[in-house]
C-alpha cells in the first residue's frame, strides 16, 4: 500500500523517507513520486498546497517525509543597481512568472525571451542549476 501523507508541524528526528522534488512537483496536491531511495509515495494534500524545502509529511500510518528542493535549472538574475533589480521583478510580476526573491538576486525557470528582456535591460543574466524556491504569491497560505 502506497501511504497517502499529511501535513506536519514538529517534525521526529529523522526521517523514514526524503522526497525531492522541483518547485513545480512541490505545488502538486495529488500525485505519486518515488522517494529518494526508490519508495513509491502518493501525496494526496489539500488543494493549494505548497510544498517548501525543509517542509514535513506524517502519513496516517505515522511514517515522516523530509521535503528536499530538488536542484533544477534556473535563470539567475543580478545586478550592481538595485533598483534596476526591483524593476525586473516588477516586469516579470507582470508576466505572472515564478519568481524566487532575494537581497541581491532574483532566479526564474529558463525562458530565452525573458532572458533577452532582463540583459536588455543591462541585468546579468546566468545560468545554474539549483534549488529554486520561488514566492508563493500574495495569496499563499501555511500548510
Amino acid at each position: 500500500m502506497t501511504p497517502t501523507f499529511i501535513c506536519r508541524t514538529s517534525p521526529q528526528s529523522s526521517p523514514d523517507y526524503v522526497l525531492s522534488l522541483t518547485a513545480e512537483e512541490r505545488s502538486r496536491s495529488r500525485f505519486l513520486f518515488q522517494s529518494d531511495d526508490g519508495e513509491a509515495l502518493y501525496l494526496n494534500l489539500p488543494r493549494g498546497t505548497t510544498l517548501k524545502d525543509g517542509d514535513w509529511l506524517e502519513s496516517e500510518d505515522g511514517k515522516f517525509v523530509k521535503i528536499q528542493a530538488k536542484p533544477e535549472p534556473v535563470l539567475t538574475v543580478t545586478t550592481g543597481n538595485s533598483l534596476n533589480l526591483l524593476q525586473a521583478a516588477y516586469h516579470l510580476g507582470n508576466r505572472h512568472v515564478p519568481l524566487e526573491i532575494s537581497n541581491t538576486s532574483l532566479r526564474l525557470s529558463p525562458d530565452s525571451v525573458l532572458q533577452d528582456l532582463l540583459e536588455h535591460r543591462g541585468l546579468q543574466v546566468k545560468s545554474e542549476t539549483v534549488p529554486f524556491q520561488p514566492e508563493s504569491g500574495a495569496y499563499g497560505h501555511a500548510h
